[in-house]
């Protein structure tokens, strides 16, 4: 058990100023910038990350291989493995965070979730907080950790796949929230990958994830609370959508912070949705 309780999914600059150097406490930089930016998160977390940070790179090497979905859910052996070679321990308090604020670093919370780490956080305005509070940084080459023998347990509760959710969307007990722009979601705007129907499905409701965030940081949770008590009863399970399945994670993350507890990723998302004509598309 580490020293570093956390006090939610959710921490501060502050908190983890005060605790970067408990020798139990780990940060991922999970930067990630959406396809056709010529931006490189591994080459600027090189550049200027927080003190120790280790780069998760969920898009390319965390990944599911043989597939043509972008960054699916690896098998809980290549987790395993992958997460050893960073040098995290079971126990491990993990913080997440990203350079735009918030906007990847929520995948890399919800993989660990649904393999069993549930001391794991996101920093709450990520990288740009950071350099806000002046609290400093590191760059150049970072040292290689001590392999591990890290073992993820797989947590099917956090994932379902289109077919599982094709058979859910009448359900009364379930409702689908996409984190896609609403103009996407309405099949106003066309799809940015090429093959992809615009639209949504069936009885789904848009909740851009942009309407949880303000400058980086997470709405509070009262009004987090009434952005989802809008749209869904508190008992029912939530199964969250968006392009790709990362910034639906970022309405996972939220969800949980407002004590919603059946919380459902689709990492499949629009990409897969969208692209497969068997599954039903509405506008």
């Amino acid at each position: 058990m580490s020293s570093a309780l956390l006090p939610c999914s959710l921490v501060s600059v502050q908190w983890l100023a005060e605790y970067l150097n408990t020798p139990d406490v780990v940060v991922l930089d999970a930067s990630w910038f959406l396809p056709g930016s010529d931006r490189n998160p591994q080459q600027e977390w090189r550049e200027k990350r927080i003190p120790g940070a280790r780069y998760f790179d969920f898009d390319n090497k965390i990944a599911a291989p043989d597939t043509e979905l972008p960054h699916m859910l690896p098998s809980a052996e290549l987790f395993s493995h992958a997460v050893s070679e960073l040098g995290i321990k079971q126990h491990d308090t993990i913080v997440v965070y990203d350079s735009q604020g918030m906007f990847s670093a929520p995948r890399v919370w919800w993989m660990f979730r649904a393999m069993g780490h549930d001391s794991v956080a996101v920093l709450d305005g990520g990288l740009p907080a950071w350099e806000k509070a002046e609290l400093g940084f590191e760059s150049g080459t970072a040292e290689q950790p001590d392999m591990t023998d890290y073992q993820a347990t797989y947590q099917s509760q956090w994932v379902i796949d289109a077919d599982e959710l094709n058979l859910r969307l009448a359900a009364q007990d379930t409702v689908v929230l996409d984190a896609r722009s609403a103009s996407r979601f309405y099949g106003t705007q066309p799809e940015p990958r090429q093959g992809v129907r615009s639209g949504h499905m069936p009885n789904a409701k848009s909740l851009p994830f942009s309407q949880l965030i303000q400058d980086g940081y997470f709405l509070d949770v009262e009004q987090l609370s009434k952005r989802f008590d809008a749209l869904t009863e508190p008992d029912q399970k939530l199964i969250f959508s968006c392009g790709s399945g990362v910034t639906a994670c970022i309405l996972a993350l939220a969800a949980e912070l407002t004590g919603r507890s059946q919380l459902t990723v689709y990492d499949g998302s629009w990409s897969e949705w969208g692209r497969k004509l068997k599954y039903p598309v509405v506008r």
